[in-house]
Order: C-alpha cells, then structure tokens, then sequence
C-alpha cells in the first residue's frame, strides 16, 4: 500500500498534538484529572465497539487479568500520569525530546529482560545518547547535573519514558491469547481501576468547561484513534519499518511547540536533543549483534614429532 507511512505519521502527529495539550492543561487541569478523564472518554467511545468481542473473549482476559492489569499500570497510568506531571514545569520541546529516549530504552530493556543478544546499534547509540543527555539535561553545562541535581520535570519524563518502554517490553514477552483490540480495551478498562481512586483522593473535582476540549481530544484522537492507526502501520509496514516513525515525535513535538506556545529551540535543545535522537536510530538501524570471538591457541609444545 503506497500511503501506509501515514499511519504511523498521523499517529506521531496525534501523539505531538498531546504533548501541546499537556501544557495547555497546566492550571486547567491537574494531572490525574487529565490521566482519569481522558480513559474515561476512550472507555465510553470504545466500549460499543468493543465489548461484545472482549465477552466472546472473557475467558482469556480473566485468565490474563494479573497480566493485563501490570501493562495497564505500566503503559496507561504511570506514563501518562508522569508525563502530564513534567508538563507543570517542562516545555512541550523537552517532553517530546525525551519522550525520544522510549525506542532506545526499549532495545536495552529487550537485552536485559528477552536475553536479546546485543547490537552495535544499541552499544553506540547508547553511550551517544547518554552523552547528549547530559548536555540536555543540564541545560547545556553537564557539570550542573552535580551541582543542581536534575530538575524534577526531566525525572518525572525519564520514569515515563521507562515505564512506556518496559511496557513494550513486557507487550511483546508475554502471549495472552488476545486480539489487538480486545488487549487494548482490556487495558482501558483496568486503567480506570488504578486512575479512578487516584483521582478521587489527589483531586475529585469535577473538570470545568474551559478543560473540555483539553480532555476530548486527549480522549478521542489520542487514546481512541492512534492505537488503530499504530497498529494498521504495524500490519501493513511491519514493526520494525513502524517503530522507525517514533523518531519523527520529538520534531514534530518541537515544531508544534514553536508555531502554538512560542517556545524557542535553544543551543542545547539543538545538540543535546540532536545527539540523543542520533543515538536512538543508531540503535534501530545498526542491528549486526555484538559477537566476541575467542582467540585459541594450538598447543603444539609437546606435540610428538615425525
């Protein structure tokens, strides 16, 4: 299919779009509101399409709820809720750029956890990565990282990078018998069970009209209709070809922030960013496994002669 890349493009573009209204929602809406509100949408938009497959399947998802429950956790509820966190004191550019980290997070987490052999990819475009994280991170002087500390916003997106990627990780390790949308919509639905008591004890007032389309286009576009449009580039251009276009989110991210929230690019967002995204597609595109060879010697000492 000629135009397949748009759906993984379109799905980036969604996902940029969110990070815009994380911002936007700073002094609107809190975090868990923003985390809760946003599934409940999905919930209601998904649930007459979905419900009926996931009870022909009910028999599978109670036998994956532990399973199910822990990738929600993981991929819905702490990922979201740390990024709309960092988004109190973080620019929409820094999000997206360290939301960039997820691919390369998620190659050393397979190394670790699905004893994937390692890859020269991963190797270099790890150390170049964590190079230009120190610059980012330090706005520019890396040394500041010992004198200041790291600025809470960039720990809060840190955590939601890894929690996202371990949730890839963990995705593709266990095998629960389920269709692609019964998976998702389990997770919806589980992620309410963590988010609704979280929002009701750090928040529980009810969101005004001024968040309203904040939390429809969080709940519609982003968590409803880039799902399919991830997993259609999946089954038309394959995983790998489609988690190449992750790469495209921080720009995308950056440019949005520029045109709507007149953000600036500064030196270290340029280098900083540039170098850790660098490193990302190394470790995508450079995919030749790390083999040591053993040199052995021929023991000819004591060998009999003719």
């Amino acid at each position: 299919m000629p135009l397949a890349f748009l759906f993984p493009f379109s799905c980036m573009a969604i996902w940029a779009g969110n990070s815009i209204v994380s911002k936007l929602a700073v002094g609107v809406l809190s975090p868990a509101a923003l985390a809760w509100s946003r599934w409940v949408v999905a919930a209601v938009i998904l649930t007459p399409f979905l419900a009926h497959r996931a009870w022909r399947e009910r028999t599978r998802l109670r036998a994956g709820f532990y399973k199910l429950a822990m990738l929600a956790l993981l991929g819905m509820v702490l990922n979201q809720t740390f990024g709309y966190y960092a988004a109190q004191t973080l620019g929409a550019t820094e999000i997206g750029l360290m939301m960039g980290l997820t691919p390369l997070m998620t190659v050393m987490l397979s190394i670790w956890l699905l004893r994937e052999r390692p890859t020269w990819g991963a190797l270099l475009g790890g150390v170049i990565s964590i190079l230009g994280l120190t610059i980012l991170l330090g706005q520019g002087d890396p040394s500041r990282l010992f004198t200041q500390g790291i600025h809470i916003g960039y720990v809060y997106m840190l955590l939601s990078a890894a929690t996202y990627a371990l949730y890839c990780v963990l995705l593709k390790r266990w095998v629960l018998g389920l269709s692609s949308w019964t998976l998702f919509y389990g997770q919806v639905l589980c992620s309410l069970l963590f988010l609704t008591p979280f929002y009701l004890l750090v928040d529980g007032q009810w969101p005004d009209g001024r968040a309203l389309w904040l939390i429809l286009y969080a709940g519609i576009p982003t968590s409803a209709l880039s799902p399919w449009l991830w997993m259609q580039g999946i089954a038309l251009l394959g995983a790998s070809r489609t988690a190449i276009f992750m790469n495209l989110l921080p720009v995308m991210t950056a440019a949005l922030a520029i045109s709507w929230l007149g953000e600036r690019l500064t030196s270290y967002h340029l280098i900083g960013g540039g170098m850790t995204l660098v490193g990302v597609l190394l470790a995508q595109l450079l995919v030749k496994p790390v083999i040591l060879r053993r040199r052995t010697r021929l023991a000819v000492a004591g060998c009999p002669e003719d």
